[in-house]
């Protein structure tokens, strides 16, 4: 697998080779233009994800995609590590300039209702076309596709914990370091000479994110989870006991922002369905991701931890759809904040949707190099994962006996070929044995279903 440095050559190499079409050019033009010898499905990867983070123009799809080069833009250095440029579109440096005002310049402005009413799923986008298809290209996981929801972030979980975690964390200031942060994730060992609360914020990250990877159909955009998820990441660090999970009934200020959220209890929650049920309709994962970005910050229906509860909200799509996740890995804070402070006070989302489309890419090929070292999805199972979780939702819905299961694995083995029947049996039999309270939601068992089954197993 080629390294950092060397992607970092070929990339370069593209662009030097696509400067020379000024109009345009195929793929097959620039490959031979471009002095790197790789294969034309990894050149395809890098001439999508240079068009996903702005650098070159695609138009087209397929075989009639064409390439051109971009005019120069500017590049904001990441704070983390200062060799990466994000490169930011002239809109977005239209909104860092506005936004960057003295506040005694910048005109205050309350909660526009009309910026979400004027958006209809599936009809308006926030992401372009070409930007939700590359992004789609990045974030794709193979074969993980074809299984359950959240069966690729449960392949990454453990790297996913500690770096969106800390991520995420550190955009609100917290000061543990990623190393820290692996040491109190896993052993639960609290770093020297650091607060309570910042230990606090971090192992809330760790539960809410394995609240939202957690099998089951309850987790979606609907209030259920969302109430939950800033429950999670609420918990114990509110002054008031019982606002974890609630919906704000007392007025909240944006710090360095002139913009002023409502204040009417009745209104927040209006416009919280309203989000949630315009989020549900929205097709594209993308898209949905974005607008959760976008419009539950902006609504901020809770006391406090709004930016965090919309960036693990927004994984709900990726994990729903088996996509590469989003953890905001060497995302600067401070353009991260001016981002939303173009959503808040000028509703645009231009600069944000450059951090998002940058942020994602990243991610998306940090998590696809783990992947590769983490192992792919036994073959066997993928295979035969409809007979699996049939024979095995059967067994607990009817609530057969161990005899009973026994004689109705192996009648199932029969429907398939005869080489794989032994397998079969014993894998769908391991199952069984290795079924308990939380992961039985994925064989559509229901709770009742699985308690009068196990107690009558058991006995």
């Amino acid at each position: 697998m080629a390294t950092q440095a060397v992607i970092a050559q070929q990339r370069e190499e593209i662009l030097r080779a696509l400067e020379k079409f000024s109009s345009g050019a195929s793929l097959e033009e620039i490959q031979q233009e471009a002095n790197i010898t790789i294969g034309t499905r990894q050149f395809q990867r890098r001439l999508n994800i240079l068009s996903i983070e702005g650098h070159i123009k695609r138009t087209g799809k397929g075989k009639g995609s064409k390439y051109y080069p971009r005019k120069k833009e500017k590049i904001i250095t990441s704070d983390i590590d200062p060799t990466i440029g994000i490169p930011i579109s002239k809109e977005g440096e239209e909104i860092i300039k506005q936004v960057s005002l003295p506040k005694d310049k910048r005109t205050p402005v309350t909660y526009n209702s009309s910026f979400l009413d004027m958006y209809t799923p599936n009809v308006d986008y926030y992401l372009s076309k070409e930007q939700r298809e590359n992004l789609a290209v990045v974030g794709r996981t193979g074969d993980y596709s074809l299984q359950e929801a959240g069966t690729y972030a449960k392949q990454i979980l453990q790297k996913l914990l500690i770096d969106l975690s800390w991520n995420s964390s550190r955009l609100e200031g917290n000061t543990y370091s990623l190393l820290e942060t692996e040491e109190l994730i896993k052993f639960g060992k609290e770093a020297d000479n650091k607060s309570t609360l910042e230990a606090q914020m971090i192992l809330n990250h760790k539960e809410a994110i394995e609240f939202i990877v957690q099998p089951g159909d309850e987790i979606g955009y609907n209030r259920y989870t969302i109430l939950n998820l800033h429950a999670l990441l609420a918990n114990n660090l509110l002054p008031d006991p019982a606002a974890p999970g609630r919906l704000r009934k007392i007025p909240v200020g944006i710090k360095n922002s002139i913009y002023i959220p409502i204040a009417v209890p009745q209104i927040i929650e209006e416009m919280f369905e309203r989000i949630l049920y315009k989020v549900r309709e929205i097709n594209d994962p993308f898209e949905q991701a974005f607008f959760v970005m976008v419009h539950l910050p902006y609504l901020q229906p809770f006391e406090d931890i709004n930016k965090r509860t919309s960036r693990l909200a927004m994984n709900i799509a990726f994990n729903y759809h088996n996509l590469s996740p989003l953890s905001f890995i060497d995302v600067p804070d401070d353009l991260y904040i001016q981002g939303l402070l173009g959503v808040y006070e000028l509703n645009r989302v231009e600069l944000m949707r450059d951090i998002f489309i940058w942020a994602y890419t990243r991610s998306a090929n940090r998590y696809a190099s783990i992947r590769q070292t983490a192992g792919e999805p036994d073959p066997f199972r993928l295979k035969y994962r409809v007979e699996i979780k049939e024979t095995i939702s059967k067994v607990v819905v009817e609530n057969l006996s161990r005899k009973e299961a026994v004689n109705l694995i192996d009648n199932r083995s029969k429907i398939i070929s005869l080489e794989d029947q032994h397998k079969f049996v014993e894998m769908v039999e391991t199952e069984l044995l290795n079924l308990h309270e939380g992961n039985f939601a994925r064989y559509g068992i229901k709770p009742s279903e699985f308690k009068i089954w196990k107690k009558n197993w058991i006995a």
